[in-house]
C-alpha cells in the first residue's frame, strides 16, 4: 500500500502526549500518540469561517520520548509524516482505517513558553502522561523500526536532544 505526505502547519496540541512502551524487534520501544488541531479559513469576505482539523499522530523511539518530555496541551507544532491505509479483515468483514506516523515534528515554542504553560498548569499533570503498558504487535514493531531512524537535523528552537 501506498503512503502519503500529510503536512499539518501551525498546529497546536489538544492534550497531553501519551506514551507507553511496546514490544519491538529489538526490545521495548516508546510509543507516543498526540492530537494536533490546526484551523484553515475557508470562504472569502463576511462569509469567511474557521474550520478545525484534527489528526491524531503516532511517534516512535526517541522521538516519542522527547515530544512526552517537551510537549503539553496547547503546544504550537509543525509536523510532517505519512498516511497509511490500514485495511484489514474481522470476522469475514472488511475494516477500513486510516494511520498518521510522524516523520518530522517542529517543536514551534520557545523554552520559555514551553515551561511557563506547564507552570499556569495548562497541562493537567504537569508534564506528560506515561502509561508504561506493553503491547505485542507485528504491525507497530515494524513501523517502529521505520519511523524511529527518521530525524530531523535540531533548529534552534528544538530542545538539544531532539
Amino acid at each position: 500500500m501506498a503512503n502519503v505526505q500529510v503536512i499539518q502547519r501551525h498546529a497546536h496540541l489538544a492534550g497531553a502526549v501519551k506514551l507507553e512502551f511496546v514490544n519491538g524487534p529489538e526490545g521495548k520501544v516508546a510509543k507516543a500518540v498526540l492530537t494536533a488541531i490546526s484551523n484553515s479559513r475557508r470562504g472569502s469576505g463576511e462569509s469567511r469561517e474557521e474550520e478545525p482539523t484534527a489528526i491524531q499522530w503516532t511517534l516512535w523511539g526517541k522521538q516519542a520520548e522527547n515530544a512526552a518530555e517537551y510537549l503539553g496541551k496547547g503546544s504550537h507544532v509543525n509536523i510532517v509524516g505519512r498516511l497509511r491505509n490500514n485495511q484489514y479483515e474481522k470476522d469475514g468483514e472488511t475494516i477500513y482505517g486510516m494511520a498518521f506516523t510522524v516523520e518530522e515534528i517542529d517543536y514551534l515554542d520557545s523554552r520559555a513558553e514551553s515551561e511557563a504553560r506547564r507552570m499556569r498548569g495548562d497541562d493537567p499533570e504537569g508534564g506528560p502522561t506515561t502509561n508504561h503498558r506493553t503491547t505485542n504487535s507485528a504491525t507497530n514493531s515494524t513501523t517502529a523500526s521505520t519511523t524511529a531512524s527518521t530525524t530531523k537535523p535540531r533548529t534552534g528552537r528544538q530542545p538539544a536532544n531532539a
